[in-house]
């Protein structure tokens, strides 16, 4: 007679319970599910490939009902051992739109976990559970500006960074857009809802707390702690290093292609949260309705708005950090470097070609390009046109619209390194990628969040893809990142020596085919253009 076959669990089980297996059988189950203790109580997590993998670990309160639009609440401890097997909730959000190529490429629209706002939870991949092992600490912040994107997409898987680099990798979920950035304290919220502007900022403070206060159990060293971001994640990383609450709770930090270095005033933000209360027939007062109100409304209201903003060619940004004189007294990097992170080591980084993921005129061509900055270079126009042609002879057209529009743009980056290195108090490190995505043949170029697998070790991801270019890209940066992480300097055998960023030589890592190497003002000539026609940055 056949028997019938048991379901795996039921096979473990019984294992675990008889005598003559149990040795095996609890030595593989231990094995593979670690538990660990932290300060609000055991979590079970799952090995993979020799990676301790703990998901879905809260370190903040459910933000729904009376938490919402609040600072983050503490956690409430649990009794027995608590499974973190599979990633927690994301922020409520519109999910990403794949009508375009480049959406298909960044894959915005998988956020595994589920929508909901209990989502104050992180992510962690560690390759030693030895308290004394002071393994550096990497918190990863997602980018879909503030508000999109998660902790839990593909992008920010952290095992194999973790496992390269022999560091302790997190990636973290916060509030987004009207959950994290309503600012109510002007249109009538009582006191405790002044830092409503904030909230979603304060949630990465107070996962940076839960760092300090619980890395050792999983082997990192809550001495060295580097955030890191890019896009939404490089601005998320701007705003801490200007806020009281995350003073000492990081040591490095790095901004790629996200430079913040002024935050939304107050009449502005206050403009957009009466424009959200006028949506949903309420006031600032009425908290307690406020909170009430389901998730997917307040979240279909901000659809609105995003489209509306999407409409007239605007970023959906209609709710983001502000100058609330609390948990934002000043702007991140203007007029100058904030005192409060003075002696915070930092690397500032941009893309070649930023804006081509915002470019779908691909079959741009040499006539169509003159009409498009004609309006704003007037006289000038084929003179610098042909500048950029010389550079980069093999370029499209479109590609090189694209790098024009991006060098218009880069002036809060050169900014923010040149305000860090003024400081003279930690340096200031800039590297620019200039190598090419092979995505669709090359198409984009450098574009924006090209190098975003290479920082995670990964190439697997649609941007870089399994090749040897993007192995050596990715061995290059990941191997920089960690040992700035480790150490505070970015020196690695991988690259060139790597020296700091001044307003002098402007000292500058190129990652680029066929191998990377340092560079003194790289594109000086474009920088100077860019700073004297739209006062960016220093034009010397």
């Amino acid at each position: 007679m056949t028997q019938p076959k048991l379901p795996r669990r039921s096979i473990l089980g019984g294992a675990a319970a008889s005598f003559a297996l149990a040795g095996v059988a609890r030595a593989a189950v231990a094995d593979i599910f670690p538990v660990i203790e932290t300060a609000d109580g055991k979590l079970r997590g799952l090995v993979s490939g020799g990676i301790k993998v703990f998901k879905g670990v809260p370190y903040g309160a459910d933000t729904s009902g009376s938490n919402r639009f609040r600072p983050p609440q503490p956690v409430k401890k649990w009794a027995g051992i608590r499974d973190a097997l599979d990633y927690g909730n994301v922020c409520p959000q519109v999910p990403g739109d794949r009508r375009r190529d480049y959406a298909n490429l960044i894959s915005l629209d998988l956020q595994p976990g589920g929508m909901g706002e209990d989502c104050l939870n992180l992510n962690l991949w560690t390759p030693d559970l030895s308290r004394t092992a002071k393994k550096p600490v990497i918190v990863r912040f997602h980018g879909g500006g503030f508000y999109g994107g998660s902790g839990n997409s593909p992008g920010m898987d952290g095992e194999m960074l973790a496992r390269y680099g022999d560091c302790v990798v997190v990636s973290v979920n916060h509030r987004l857009s009207a959950f994290g950035f309503l600012h109510l304290a002007d249109s009538g919220a009582p006191s405790a809802f002044a830092q409503s502007g904030m909230a979603g900022m304060l949630d990465l403070s107070a996962c940076l707390s839960w760092v300090r206060t619980n890395i050792e159990a999983f082997g990192g060293d809550p001495n060295r702690v580097m955030i890191i971001g890019q896009s939404g994640g490089g601005a998320k990383v701007s705003g801490l290093m200007a806020m009281p609450s995350a003073k000492g709770l990081f040591h490095r930090a790095v901004q790629m292609s996200g430079a913040m270095v002024r935050v939304a005033q107050r009449d502005r933000a206050k403009a957009g949260a009466e424009t959200f209360l006028k949506a949903v027939n309420l006031g600032g007062g009425d908290i307690a309705r406020l909170q009430a109100i389901p998730f997917y409304d307040v979240l279909s209201v901000q659809a609105d708005l995003e489209a509306s903003a999407r409409s007239r060619g605007e970023a959906p940004s209609a709710f983001t950090p502000v100058l609330d004189g609390v948990a934002m007294p000043r702007h991140p990097f203007d007029p100058d470097g904030p005192a409060i992170s003075a002696d915070v080591p930092l690397i500032v980084s941009t893309t070649l070609d930023e804006r081509s993921y915002r470019q779908a005129n691909y079959d741009q061509n040499w006539d169509g390009l003159k009409a498009v900055f004609a309006p704003r270079l007037g006289a000038q126009t084929d003179e610098i046109l042909q500048s950029y042609r010389q550079e980069d002879p093999k370029a499209s057209p479109y590609l090189l619209q694209a790098r024009i529009i991006s060098d218009m743009g880069r002036g809060a980056s050169f900014a923010m390194a040149e305000r860090k290195a003024a400081q003279g108090r930690a340096p200031a490190y800039v590297y620019l990628w200039k190598a090419a995505s092979p995505a669709w043949g090359g198409r984009y170029g450098a574009t924006h969040a090209v190098d975003v697998g290479p920082s995670m070790h990964e190439i697997r991801g649609a941007l870089q893809g399994p090749n040897a270019s993007s192995q050596r890209l990715a061995d290059e940066l990941s191997s920089a990142l960690v040992a700035f992480a480790s150490t505070g300097a970015p020196s690695s055998k991988t690259l060139p020596a790597w020296t700091p960023y001044d307003a002098t030589r402007r000292a500058t890592m190129v990652f680029d085919e066929p191998k990377s190497g340092l560079q003194d003002d790289p594109r000086g000539a474009f920088r100077r253009l860019w700073a004297v026609r739209l006062g960016q940055g220093s034009a010397s």
